[in-house]
């Protein structure tokens, strides 16, 4: 003789899956914790070792954000979150990691990172994702962002030394006035910083008229003969100084000032 038991455990299942999920996963965002960001920082480091590529560990904190929590609540200031979450996703690639860490503090990693410049990039491209007003409910609320940057290898290998450093870089960006980004390394920094302030100079260049062409002839050597000429874009700024095309024509090209 047999006996058979039968039970549906689609319930417990569920259960199971759901508990799991919350031991990995923000419950607010649904973005990974700093439990499953440490298992996601291995495997593209793993990656990366074979490549010889960098990685970028971003320490991101929004600016004020207590503010809006302390005067309208945090079911607002919790409907901000998500709504901030959604922009910085559209910041990244799919290979990227985007993590909660609590509260108003986030975690980039960026895998496969070429140069400091282009983090710097991508760090400009969050703050400006950030810059139209957000429409929670009746109120239209503004917010900024302070990011700290820390590379692999540069700045350290393992796991907490990269967050250590790019909380530090955090908060020197705060302190620089928020609603800006620091790299750890003071080099990459000062680099970055540079390379901003001329982008900035030159979307005001064309209202302060620095902008101007000058012609090259160009000449048949046996004749000496003039059969055309190559215009060429200069910058004098009005201090008297100028920078040169091989300086400003790339940060042109890169934000699309060209």
């Amino acid at each position: 003789n047999f006996v058979g038991c039968f039970s549906d455990i689609s319930l417990r299942k569920a259960t199971e899956d759901r508990i799991q999920h919350l031991a990995h996963h923000d419950p607010l965002t649904g973005l990974p914790n700093r439990l499953l960001l440490r298992d996601r920082f291995s495997q593209m480091s793993d990656r990366l070792k074979r490549s010889g590529k960098r990685m970028a560990f971003i320490f991101l904190d929004l600016d004020q954000f207590k503010r809006i929590n302390d005067s309208l609540g945090h079911p607002i200031g919790d409907s901000l979150l998500v709504a901030v979450v959604e922009r910085l996703r559209m910041c990244l690639r799919d290979s990227d990691t985007l993590s909660r860490q609590g509260g108003d503090e986030f975690i980039l990693l960026i895998d496969d990172v070429d140069s400091p410049d282009a983090v710097a990039r991508i760090a400009n491209k969050v703050q400006a994702s950030l810059v139209q007003p957000f429409d929670i409910g009746p109120h239209s609320l503004t917010t900024s962002a302070s990011l700290g940057i820390a590379l692999s290898p540069d700045d350290g290998r393992d796991f907490d030394t990269l967050m250590q450093k790019a909380d530090a870089a955090m908060y020197h960006a705060k302190e620089s006035g928020r609603q800006t980004f620091s790299f750890f390394s003071g080099e990459m920094n000062e680099r970055a910083n540079h390379r901003l302030d001329l982008a900035n100079r030159l979307r005001r260049s064309i209202d302060r008229h620095e902008l101007s062409l000058v012609y090259q002839p160009q000449v048949y050597a046996d004749s000496r003969h003039i059969f055309g000429a190559e215009a060429l874009l200069r910058w004098n700024c009005e201090d008297g100084s100028s920078v040169s095309p091989m300086e400003f024509i790339p940060i042109a090209e890169e934000s699309g000032l060209i």
